[in-house]
């Protein structure tokens, strides 16, 4: 029987050339990895072979959540506005209503793609991120 995990957390930490992203979220997607092949038919054999050709780039969004270290989307924002797209390496931990890791992803090359700040509106409670989007090459 699987064990559910109320109240699980989604811990980010991703640094790269002076900048940080660190966060807790409750909800990321993107955790994965694909990979292209060629195929390659020799002459007398009856099956292919397969060559790795690429990777192919993979977008890791980190949803509804406190960035924790301060000012760190603000200066990642305003490195990119200068032309400075800053590759971010890090870890994603999955940790459970106690704060303890069940599951770690980790994270090469991500490169910020989009942010989406909270809608803003004085009769309700809004976390401080609402999506931030990371273009990557895949995670292990």
């Amino acid at each position: 029987m699987a064990e559910y995990l109320s109240g699980a957390y989604f811990e980010v930490f991703l640094a790269g050339a002076g900048a940080v992203l660190a966060g807790r979220f409750t909800a990321v997607s993107g955790l994965g990895m694909e990979l292209e092949y060629e195929t390659y038919n020799e002459g007398g054999l009856n099956y292919p072979r397969f060559f790795f050709k690429e990777t192919k780039p993979q977008v890791l969004t980190l949803q509804e959540g406190v960035v924790t270290d301060v000012d760190s989307v603000s200066v990642l924002m305003g490195m990119c506005n200068q032309g400075m797209s800053v590759p971010l390496a890090g870890t994603v931990i999955l940790k459970d209503s106690f704060g303890a890791p069940q599951r770690v992803w980790n994270i090469v090359g991500a490169h910020l793609q989009k942010y989406m700040g909270p809608e803003l509106d004085a009769n309700q409670a809004a976390v401080a991120v609402s999506r931030i989007e990371l273009l990557y090459n895949g995670c292990f």
